[in-house]
């Protein structure tokens, strides 16, 4: 014999739906529970009252007042009894002359010399030497007048080694000389090709005249100056 089913009797037809509505009523009960808060009521509370006063009173702090000065000390009393001393010690009195001077002292003035110990070159001195011969030239043209004695001097007094002329040594020498604060010449350095012409340079130099030492601010220099000679077999 076969179990006849019902179709509308089946249990397990509408379990799907049953469940989801349960997962929905869970879901909103715990919902609810956590959204549900509580708060712990106070009831009594502390009023403060205002119309107390603080009837404490603050201590007044005396101030403490500095002493008075003590009173001055009372004058010295007057001796009563006065002593008279013979003065019959003799004492001598040192006489102390005035150090100032009368109006009518003549006092002399002391003159101080400058004095410059660097050489001044020719080319920047303000008053150049003056070779004898150029006293009456102008100022501007005192340098022309210098060298051109100088060239004159060197000709008449040139002399060409024999020795040199021999062995056929010719060339350039340069000197430089100084002129001192007397106008005295002094050679400084002689530089040649050979020392048979170096000892003819130094010895015309050393003929040059006496001249006007050369002047800054109106003080006697040394005044370097430098001329080449030139040897020169025809």
């Amino acid at each position: 014999m076969k179990l006849k089913k019902n179709p509308k009797a089946d249990l397990n037809k509408n379990s799907g739906l049953f469940f989801i509505i349960g997962l929905v009523l869970v879901l909103f009960i715990t919902w609810r529970a956590i959204e549900n808060k509580t708060y712990e009521k106070i009831y009594d509370l502390e009023k403060l009252n205002v119309d107390d006063e603080d009837d404490d009173e603050i201590p007044l702090i005396d101030l403490i007042k500095p002493p008075p000065p003590p009173p001055p000390p009372p004058p010295p009393q007057a001796p009563t009894v006065i002593e008279i001393v013979d003065d019959e010690e003799e004492v001598e009195e040192t006489v102390i002359e005035t150090t100032e001077t009368d109006d009518e002292e003549i006092i002399e003035d002391i003159e101080i010399e400058e004095v410059i110990d660097e050489e001044i070159p020719f080319a920047i001195i303000e008053d150049k030497p003056i070779f004898p011969g150029c006293e009456k030239v102008k100022k501007s043209e005192l340098a022309k007048c210098f060298q051109d004695k100088i060239n004159k001097h060197i000709r008449k007094n040139f002399r060409y080694p024999e020795i040199a002329k021999e062995m056929g040594i010719q060339g350039r020498v340069f000197v430089q000389f100084v002129i001192d604060k007397k106008g005295h010449v002094e050679v400084k350095a002689v530089r040649s090709p050979d020392k048979s012409l170096e000892k003819e340079a130094r010895r015309i130099i050393s003929l040059f005249p006496k001249m006007k030492p050369g002047k800054q601010r109106g003080v006697p220099v040394r005044v370097p100056y430098s001329i080449p000679i030139t040897f020169r077999l025809q």
